[in-house]
């Protein structure tokens, strides 16, 4: 009997904690339409997430497309059609690494930096002291970084799909010496503008949930700075583990 006791309890704290995620959804969407509109704070998250983080994503992008290249070819080469490897790449990465992979970059980077800064201004009372002063901490705080992240996790993600291309493409014409119109020509061929415009919608949703996440584990933080440590480390735990859980439903949902 104990054990059904422990898978209650678990149960139990898993539809707190997605109660509690949905609420905070609710209040950061009737915020986020009621003055005063805070755009200094939304820019401000858009250098943050955005701008900060678009040189990991370049690199990752850039060694993921290539290294990818790389092992398909051998694969391909066995049927001699090392002329698929470019398209099959592109597709890869518009449908599922760039969304994915980048999502999992900013979970690392930003959500982990949202968990912590929210966290610590719980512990010191900050978040009690904005209420005292009749500044609501949803809008203030949570708002900005929801929509910065549903916002920018796209653009990130198709600046993922294209370096990623780009560095297959290099790889592809100058080691693999596959003819650049060949390239071209199949990429364009077998890749449709859908694949691309449903990777960015799947990465707005992984902003949505990387945001949620991060400031809600924040937003709740308890004892001090072990709990500042604890918010962080879950919110990138569970920011990852629910977008790959997400992405599967997702897909099976568009394709």
């Amino acid at each position: 009997m104990i054990y059904f006791g422990y898978i209650g309890a678990a149960v139990l704290a898993f539809l707190s904690q997605l109660g509690g995620v949905m609420l905070l959804l609710f209040r950061a969407l009737f915020w986020s339409v009621r003055p005063p509109f805070r755009f200094k704070l939304l820019i401000k998250q858009f250098e943050f997430i955005g701008v900060q983080s678009s040189m990991i994503i370049v690199l990752s992008a850039f060694f993921t497309g290539a290294v990818f290249s790389l092992q398909s070819s051998y694969a391909f080469s066995i049927f001699e059609a090392n002329s698929m490897v470019g398209p099959t790449v592109v597709m890869a990465l518009v449908r599922e690494l760039g969304p994915v992979l980048t999502a999992l970059m900013v979970t690392g980077r930003v959500g982990s930096s949202m968990a912590a800064e929210l966290g610590t201004m719980r512990v010191t009372e900050q978040i009690d002291a904005m209420e005292t002063l009749a500044v609501n901490p949803v809008q203030y705080l949570v708002v900005p970084r929801m929509l910065a992240c549903v916002i920018m996790v796209p653009a990130l993600a198709a600046l993922f799909d294209f370096v990623g291309s780009f560095g297959s493409y290099i790889l592809m014409t100058n080691l693999l010496s596959v003819p650049r119109t060949v390239f071209m020509e199949q990429v364009i061929y077998y890749v449709d503008f859908d694949d691309f415009y449903i990777g960015l919608i799947k990465a707005a949703i992984f902003g949505l949930i990387i945001a949620l996440v991060g400031c809600y584990k924040g937003y709740n933080t308890t004892r001090g700075a072990e709990g500042v440590g604890r918010a962080t480390t879950q919110s990138v735990v569970i920011s990852s583990v629910t977008v790959l859980i997400s992405d599967y439903f997702l897909t099976a949902l568009f394709y």
